[in-house]
Order: C-alpha cells, then structure tokens, then sequence
C-alpha cells in the first residue's frame, strides 16, 4: 500500500469512526454486486467488528448493482444472529437484489438523490454473465400468448423453440424468491414497530394487525416486481416513488450532521474505489 493510500485508509477510518459515533452503532460499507466469491470478505468483515466491542445496532452503507437473492439471504441471516437491529444507508443506488437487501432492515436511510430499483431477480446465464430474469420471462409469457392467438411468427416460434426450459424455471425460482423473501422480511423486520395506523383518516390510531402487515408487504412486493411498471431492470426509483408505494423511508435530505457525514465519507470512499478501480470492495473501522 503506497504512502497516499495509507492517508487514504487514516481518514476513511477516522470518516467511518464519526459516523459511529454520530448514530452510536457499528457500520459495515459494501460495494459492489452480491456473488459466492466475495462471501469470505463478508463475514471475515463482520466477524472483525463482532468481537471488537459489538454494539446493538448495525448500519449497512450500501452500493450494489444486485446480483444472487440467495448470497443476500445468507447476509441476512448473518447480520440478524450479530446484531438486534439492522438499518440501511443508500447514499447512490442500490438494485435489484440490493433493494431486496434494503428491505430485510429496521429503517432505511436515503436522501433526495438516492434510488432503488425494482425487484427484478439476476441469474447469470450460459455464459455467466448476470441478466435479469424478469425480462426473459416476460418475453416468453408474450410468444405464449401470441402462439394462443396463432400471431406467433416463425422467427418468434423459433427462439422460442431454443429456450432452454430448465434456465426458464430458475428464472421463474428466482423471481418468486424475491417476492417471498421481500414479503417475510417487511414483515418481520420493517414493520416490527408498526403498530397503529397513522395515514389512513379512517383507520388512523387503530392497531395494525397481522394481516395487514402481510397485506401490506405483499402490495410492495408486488409493486416492486411488476416489470411492466418499471419498464427496465435499472430503472431508478427515489423517494418520492418509494413513498407512493407507502414504504417508509428516513429522508435525511434535510438534515444537514447526518447528511454531511455520510457525503463527506462516502465521496473519499468511491474516489478510492474508483481510482483503484475495484469492482468490489468492502469497509469497517478494522477492515479494510
């Protein structure tokens, strides 16, 4: 590690440190997709910080394009055995199965910049390269269709005809994994403390039961993995969207400590992730 990198590190710890300090909890920064080959880094971080003085609560600073909804489940898992309260920092974006990550916390922290993404399911294909699942089932679903109305063109039945059915049912796998896991998460962990209603005029005070979490977990799941909505796999979807599909957010937009920290760290960290160009990288006060 070169003299500037070392700066570098001092400070990053020092930023992370008064972050710490300021929501009096550990925090853990991820970037990059969620894949079997960076498992090690996550739990040998996390281990790190767990017998370091582990505090209650957890902030995730969280920076993906998505990846495996099945690598998110075991984080997930991980993160709830250590700590009693999980909470989620998005100062960028976070996709795909980085929004399905987001929805297994307490609170989720964004400001007027910051975005999510739809619930569209990434499994890598033949090649190994990861493409999003939806997509292809819709496209099958609408050959299907047109077959049904015998609008099927020859070109159409033939790609059909290649389509490799056992990738097409991980696909549709896929696709309702990220459904249930958002469903039993909001339900057990973003919704814990929602006990009365508060926006309905007509229910507003009255008790939240069980039921209607579901319900209401199951209205955002569906949002959120409708493709027809969205349109596009990296579509952004910021705050005043989440607030539409009622998703309570922490805007900390306005508040001008909590936002300056998390900017004034968060800027140093991406310029050194980008000027080293990694893909993945992974931070705490003791790893690094």
């Amino acid at each position: 590690m070169n003299e500037l990198d070392v700066e570098i590190k001092k400070s990053l710890n020092e930023k992370l440190l008064s972050l710490e300090k300021e929501f009096e909890a550990d925090f853990l920064t991820y970037y990059g997709d969620f894949s079997h080959v960076y498992n090690s880094f996550f739990f040998e971080a996390l281990g790190k910080i767990s017998r370091d003085n582990k505090k209650e609560t957890i902030f995730i600073i969280l920076t993906t394009t998505g990846g495996d909804a099945t690598i998110v489940e075991r984080y997930v898992n991980i993160l709830r055995y250590h700590y009693k309260e999980v909470n989620f920092i998005v100062p960028d974006y976070a996709y795909s199965a980085g929004t399905i990550f987001c929805m297994s916390g307490d609170k989720i922290y964004m400001d007027y910049i910051s975005v999510l993404g739809p619930i569209d399911p990434q499994v890598r294909n033949k090649e190994g390269k990861w493409v999003a699942a939806l997509g292809y089932l819709d496209k099958v679903n609408e050959f299907i269709k047109k077959a049904e109305n015998n609008e099927l063109t020859q070109a159409e039945f033939l790609i059909l005809k290649e389509l490799d059915l056992a990738e097409l049912k991980e696909h549709e796998q896929a696709k309702n994994l990220a459904i249930d896991l958002l469903k039993k998460w909001l339900v057990k962990y973003k919704f814990k403390n929602w006990n009365e209603h508060r926006t309905n005029p007509e229910l507003k005070g009255n008790k939240v039961t069980g039921e209607e979490k579901k319900k209401r977990a199951e209205e955002i799941a569906n949002d959120l993995s409708d493709n027809k909505k969205w349109k596009s796999h990296g579509r952004p979807i910021n705050i005043e969207e989440l607030k539409k599909l009622r998703l309570e957010i922490e805007d900390y937009s306005n508040k001008e400590t909590e936002r300056s920290l998390i900017k004034d760290y968060y800027s140093l960290f991406m310029d050194y992730v980008n000027r080293n160009r990694f893909d993945h990288f992974i931070h705490t006060k003791n790893y690094f």
